[in-house]
């Protein structure tokens, strides 16, 4: 199979206590796609992981756009709590899922989802400790592994990363695939 994802850009964002392999093993298997993967936090100050594992931000939040990636990862743990506050975060993400651009979020990532808006009458999964913020934003939960729904890819927990990480890659291989998501 020829490598359509070479060359391709997706965004992770995070912050402070991401969690470790969330961002990590994703990052990984999109950088084994040929995929370049920027991450962008709040600032270009070094992040540290909830366990301990720290990166450098490429870029941060207010010198990037939507319009120059392809892709969206939102890992979980701690960061979205913070990432959720950050207007210029949330415009970034509304303007993924407006551009029908694949975004991928485990865990706690669904609070940066609910946060721009853009779960209503949306089926995902994430973590069980905000099922019921994801209900309360107009989401459909389901407790399944991995969960695609339009350009949506979600996933509960570390141990989905497996399931996730070959999802994700599938949607962003055929995102014309995707059905455009509804006006909210």
């Amino acid at each position: 199979m020829p490598n359509d994802l070479k060359g391709k850009i997706a965004a992770i964002v995070a912050t402070d206590e991401f969690e470790d392999l969330e961002l990590f093993h994703p990052m990984y298997r999109l950088q084994e796609e040929g995929i370049k993967t920027i991450v962008i936090g709040l600032t270009r100050d070094s992040i540290k992981g909830k366990k301990g594992y720290s990166i450098t931000p490429s870029a941060s939040i207010d010198e990037v756009n939507a319009e120059s990636f392809d892709f969206l990862v939102v890992p979980g743990g701690k960061s979205p709590e913070k990432l959720r506050l950050n207007k210029k975060i949330l415009k970034f993400v509304r303007d993924f899922d407006a551009q029908g651009k694949p975004i991928a979020a485990i865990c706690h990532a669904g609070q940066v989802l609910a946060s721009a808006g853009i779960v209503k009458n949306r089926t995902l999964t994430c973590v069980a400790g905000i099922r019921d913020d994801m209900i309360n934003a107009g989401a459909h939960y389901v407790d399944k592994a991995v969960v695609i729904d339009g350009n949506f890819v979600t996933s509960r927990v570390p141990s989905d990363l497996p399931e996730f990480a070959r999802e994700m890659i599938e949607v962003f291989r055929k995102p014309q695939l995707l059905q455009a998501p509804q006006p909210r």
